[in-house]
């Protein structure tokens, strides 16, 4: 026999399956796992584990790194939390298909790609070409399949081009997609009405397809939405990943509890669903989120013009200052900004913002957001702890950061990330290891075999002979996030070595500059 390529020595392994970390080592051959327990063959390198816990590597369950990854393949945000496999093309946007007439989101159209594709099928071989350190699950987006067929109108599809969505949809399972994501919260999925939902989630559930949604609310329609999504489950049989399961705004923290009850009853009853979450209070996505859904209707370019035209401005800024409060203003921290004359309030609330421009919170979103021509994140606080904890601790629940890759340097360290960018994984093993959630076996299983199985992948999650080498070496002393809202672009601590298809990409801390990630 030929001898293990590396053996994972001293450590105290947690398989992934739920059960507490206990002495034996690891061996390696051929990109695969070829013992667990005494490994008494010979080696050729030897990684000391004495101290350390080893698990299988970390699946981000809900990413978006689609077109990062063609410009950082190193992935170094992600692989240097533990990070071996990415699942990209959530809340309905996807690299791919790349229909006429779909805009990519604005932070991946104006990053220096270097190629061109149009399908999944494309997409794959692009994304492979360019050789990342993590390995990649594609999702369609909802999105894509909408705004290349209906465009980016406030009106239910006709028949025809409910079918030609279909088709679509279609071909992007058969050409690799594990499933379709939605944004309905997000321009043009949330002009789509119930039916067209439905007909898609019934392809996904004929071809054993998953369907992840961005919720139209996670606020004060959460209840509402929710049942929605069990309902969908139940009537077409497809499998349903909610998204970032949270309770946004102090006003709906009563509704955890019942929420989590009711997916509970669903799941006991034969409903397909589980969720995923990030283990932070406060989220990020588009500050352009708080307008109304009509300012949205068109696209992107429809909404520039809406800005520079005064009486429908005014509209906006009347509805704003109606539904937009003090204390709302204050929960909102500006994050990425581009223009030089904005820049200035990044980490700074939309209320502090309005104070230094002497005017109210809604005229200075107005101002904010057309000086940067719609590009600005930020950050919306407003979740309980206490639900997060809460929520965290469901055992269908897994680990999602919602973030696309980050880099300190180069083109992915301009922008003004979220923490979860750099920490979520880290942040999570912490709450774990002391004390606040789950106990460390069950914490690593959410990471690990939970998303492995909901994907799809058989031959990862788990750390059990013949299975990929996808491992993840943490000091349970010292694992933690450092990212924090003023400064995210910091790596955390504590991950001490990372293999990726038999592949040491992280030793000691520090990347190796192997990249053996794969589509899968």
């Amino acid at each position: 026999m030929s001898p293990v390529e590396i053996k994972i020595a001293g450590g105290l392994v947690c398989d992934g399956e739920g059960g507490e970390p206990a002495p034996a080592d690891v061996g390696i051959r051929g990109g695969r796992i070829c013992a667990v327990g005494v490994v008494r063959e010979e080696a050729s390198f030897t990684l000391d584990a004495a101290g350390m816990i080893v698990c299988p590597g970390f699946i981000d369950a809900h990413t978006h790194s689609d077109v990062f990854l063609l410009v950082e393949p190193g992935a170094p945000s992600k692989l240097r939390q533990g990070v071996t496999t990415e699942v990209l093309g959530n809340c309905g946007a996807s690299a791919a298909p790349l229909l006429p007439g779909y805009m990519l989101p604005s932070d991946w159209r104006d990053k220096p790609v270097g190629a061109k594709w149009s399908s999944v099928a494309e997409f794959r071989t692009v994304l492979q070409q360019a050789c990342p350190s993590v390995n990649a699950v594609l999702l369609a987006g909802h999105g894509n399949l909408r705004g290349g067929t209906v465009g980016y109108e406030s009106r239910a599809a006709r028949p025809d081009e409910l079918a030609l969505m279909i088709r679509r949809l279609e071909q992007a399972l058969d050409e690799g997609a594990r499933g379709m994501s939605t944004g309905l919260i997000y321009p043009p999925g949330m002009f789509a009405a119930s039916g067209e939902i439905e007909a898609l989630a019934g392809v996904l559930a004929r071809r054993g397809g998953i369907y992840t949604t961005h919720m139209a609310s996670e606020g004060d329609r959460l209840a509402e939405c929710v049942d929605d999504n069990l309902r969908l489950a139940r009537k077409t049989g497809v499998s349903v990943q909610i998204s970032h399961l949270k309770t946004s705004g102090r006003r709906n923290w009563q509704k955890t509890g019942a929420v989590l009850d009711a997916i509970r009853a669903a799941r006991a009853s034969g409903a397909d669903v589980t969720a995923d979450r990030y283990p932070y209070t406060y989220g990020c996505t588009d500050f352009d989120i708080i307008f109304p859904p009509w300012f949205q209707e068109g696209g992107r370019n429809a909404a520039l013009a809406r800005l520079e035209d005064p009486a429908v401005s005014a509209r906006l800024r009347s509805e704003l200052a109606a539904a937009l409060s003090l204390t709302d203003a204050g929960g909102i921290v500006i994050a990425s900004v581009f223009a030089p004359a904005m820049k200035r309030f990044r980490g700074r609330t939309l209320a502090d913002a309005a104070a230094e421009l002497e005017t109210d919170p809604a005229d200075a979103a107005v101002r904010i957001a057309r000086a940067d021509e719609l590009r600005t994140t930020a950050f919306f606080h407003g979740m309980s702890e206490e639900d997060m904890f809460a929520t965290l601790a469901e055992p269908y629940v897994m680990i999602g950061s919602d973030a696309s890759l980050r880099a300190p340097e180069g083109p992915l360290s301009a922008d003004y990330p979220h923490p979860r960018a750099y920490g979520t994984f880290p942040r999570f093993l912490r709450f774990s290891l002391d004390g606040r959630t789950v106990p460390p076996g069950e914490a690593v299983r959410k990471m690990t075999s939970l998303p492995a199985s909901r994907f799809g992948l058989s031959d990862r999650g788990v750390l059990k002979p013949g299975k990929a080498a996808d491992i993840t070496v943490f000091d349970p002393a010292e694992v933690r996030d450092l990212a924090t809202p003023s400064a995210p672009h910091l790596f955390p601590a504590g991950i001490r070595h990372v293999i990726v298809n038999g592949q040491l990409a992280i030793e000691n801390g520090i990347p190796t500059g192997k990249r053996a990630g794969r589509v899968l």
